[in-house]
């Protein structure tokens, strides 16, 4: 029996329809909500839809009964998130749950230093509790989403062009959908146990070279400018971006700059049997059509 948490979430939900296609029978599979309305397509599916709530330790610990597989998938609200999953990791233990694999994040500085420190704590502190916790585990580093691209460089990128303080570092940006379809495989076989697996793309990509593959699409000329942070945050300030989304598009950007999404290896190509969606052919299907 398979349980995945946060399955009405974007990875969540395409990891379950990835398990489907697999062969995993849908009543194999167990997915923890905590808004049953939000749960209608999986319930027409034929999957298990389990009520819980990272708050209610009670409610984690009846959902993960019976389970053999937990895939943790990481919270989204960051600020309780560490304190949540400690709750779902004891739970898992507490219910009797004999592997758990955890999206986690690929990393090269763990220190208080790291530009993304605020989002890194509570993976770091999750996954020293699930090696600890005497359960077999797998832990996904997961390198950035590709799907979160679009988000730092605006609604408007085809216009104004990319404004973030990069600079030139390239990253191995990989889609959200390829790391889901890796956890489905990893759910749905055997030789996982106690293992860490790199998900990033088998390619580094420069936000200059998406700027030209972005001309390339749309056929007029798009910039990519890197300013300094100074200059980024006052400008986004002035133009009246919420504070929280300025510091953390600043700390992802000052991430990449400084080769946190860099990648020389990675499993994601091994698990898929495939090479994962490139960069090019990820914007080419977001930006072509606009």
């Amino acid at each position: 029996m398979i349980l995945v948490t946060g399955a009405t979430g974007h990875f969540g939900k395409s990891t379950i329809d990835f398990l489907i296609q697999k062969g995993i029978p849908a009543n194999n599979i167990s997915a923890l909500v905590r808004d049953t309305t939000k749960a209608e397509v999986l319930k027409t599916k034929g999957i298990n839809i389990k009520i819980g709530e990272y708050d209610d330790y009670a409610s984690l610990v009846e959902a993960f009964k019976g389970i053999d597989k937990l895939l943790l998938i990481s919270g989204t609200d960051v600020v309780n998130r560490g304190k949540q999953q400690i709750k779902a990791v004891n739970a898992a233990k507490e219910a009797g749950v004999k592997h758990i694999i955890y999206t986690s994040f690929d990393r090269k500085n763990e220190t208080e230093t790291s530009p993304i420190a605020f989002l890194a704590k509570s993976h770091i502190d999750t996954e020293n509790l699930i090696k600890s916790s005497g359960m077999t585990f797998t832990i996904l580093k997961n390198n950035l989403y590709l799907d979160a691209l679009p988000m730092f460089f605006g609604e408007q990128v085809l216009e104004t062009g990319i404004f973030l303080p990069a600079g030139n570092t390239k990253g191995a940006y990989a889609l959200r959908n390829d790391m889901a379809e890796a956890a489905a495989i990893i759910l749905s076989s055997h030789g996982h146990d106690n293992k860490e697996y790199s998900l990033s793309n088998t390619e580094n990509i420069s936000l200059q070279e998406i700027a030209q593959e972005l001309s390339e699409i749309t056929g007029k000329q798009i910039n990519y400018v890197s300013p300094t942070k100074e200059v980024y945050v006052e400008v986004l300030t002035k133009a009246q971006v919420p504070t929280e989304y300025i510091g953390m598009f600043a700390g992802f950007a000052d991430a990449i700059k400084q080769g946190e999404f860099t990648a020389d290896e990675t499993d994601l190509e091994n698990l898929l049997g495939r090479k994962p969606t490139s960069a090019k052919e990820f914007l080419r299907a977001v930006y072509s059509s606009n």
